[in-house]
């Protein structure tokens, strides 16, 4: 099966500067790595190809995505939702037989929570989420038999419907990183 990661880093982080002059994705996490940065690390650690979708005005985050080994795909309907960017990396991913999606600002989540999603889909799971505590998290695992109902999808929603109405894998995970974005400056201390 060939399963490509998807790395949504396209959406403007509004919470995070409502003026529009500090993208999130590139500031730096306490460690000193930017927080996209840290989340496409992860994620290429677990799945050969990463298509990272970023809007056609990223401020340089396409760049460092390439440089890292990501294969960039412009959005240039990001402003839309998460759904454009969604339907926009699967079309690029094909002919991939899976999906793993991350968020672009989720730089905590753990290379073994990817590897388990991964490995879920591989054995079957149609859709497999990761829980924490008790609640579902990001990211999420996409098996094949979801390619149409994912390229269909629009708006702010993403994937949301399908969680709702399919059959979900839960896998309970000791990873507090999949339930903690950067959304606030004070996202990012650690």
């Amino acid at each position: 099966m060939k399963l490509a990661g998807i790395l949504l880093a396209a959406g403007r982080g509004r919470r995070f500067d409502p003026e529009g002059r500090r993208n999130k994705l590139l500031q730096q996490l306490p460690g000193g790595d930017l927080v996209v940065a840290a989340s496409a690390r992860h994620l290429l650690s677990c799945v050969p190809r990463v298509i990272a979708v970023v809007p056609p005005d990223d401020g340089g985050v396409a760049a460092i995505l390439r440089a890292l080994g990501c294969d960039v795909a412009i959005c240039p309907e990001a402003d839309t939702g998460m759904g454009a960017s969604l339907v926009q990396a699967i079309r690029h991913s094909l002919p991939a037989e899976g999906w793993l999606v991350a968020l672009g600002d989720m730089p905590y989540v753990r290379e073994s929570t990817l590897a388990a999603l991964r490995d879920a889909v591989f054995d079957g799971a149609g859709i497999a989420v990761p829980t924490h505590g008790g609640r579902r998290g990001n990211p999420v695992a996409f098996g094949a038999e979801h390619r149409d109902a994912l390229l269909a999808l629009g708006g702010d929603q993403g994937a949301r419907r399908l969680l709702q109405t399919c059959p979900v894998t839960e896998l309970v995970v000791d990873d507090p990183g999949i339930l903690r974005d950067i959304d606030t400056p004070s996202d990012l201390l650690a």
